[in-house]
């Protein structure tokens, strides 16, 4: 039971306990007072600390590396954009044009028995088909089916 009143063992488990926390508090800050954790845990294996000198390697080593390396991890884990719904169900799809759409001048877009807004390079008259080729949001991009063709 001794080994476990070890500084560098309690550092670990708290490492630990900021790691699994990450996930019940997700922002990617509690990951780093993980991390901060575990240099003091091996710090401590090779060096005898004051319990002050542990919290302020603690606190240094956490917020260094949250100023240093938070925006990097965030970007490496999140930069992959994941295709929304509306992606999947709408690009590729036809619709049907209800309004006059042109390059300056948003336009409407029946699709699925819905309105949408929508927008083009083409000119595109009321009644023409189109094809759903990217969107903004909820604004739709269109494609004349002629300039296809």
């Amino acid at each position: 039971m001794e080994k476990f009143y070890n500084a560098a063992v309690l550092w670990f488990i708290a490492g630990f306990v900021f790691f699994l926390l990450e996930f019940a508090v997700p922002g990617l800050i509690l990951f780093f007072f993980a991390v901060g954790a575990w240099i003091v845990a091996i710090l401590s294996l090779f060096y005898d600390f004051s319990i002050n000198t542990q919290l302020v390697i603690f606190l240094v080593s956490s917020l260094l590396t949250i100023v240093l390396f938070r925006k990097w991890v965030k970007k490496m884990i999140w930069s992959k954009k994941l295709p929304t719904e509306l992606e999947d169900e709408f690009i590729g799809k036809t619709g049907k044009a209800e309004t006059p759409i042109a390059p300056h001048q948003n336009g409407k877009v029946n699709f699925k028995g819905t309105l949408w807004d929508a927008r083009s390079v083409d000119i595109i008259e009321p009644g023409e088909a189109v094809t759903i080729i990217g969107n903004e949001s909820i604004l739709l991009i269109v494609k004349s089916n002629k300039s296809i063709s």
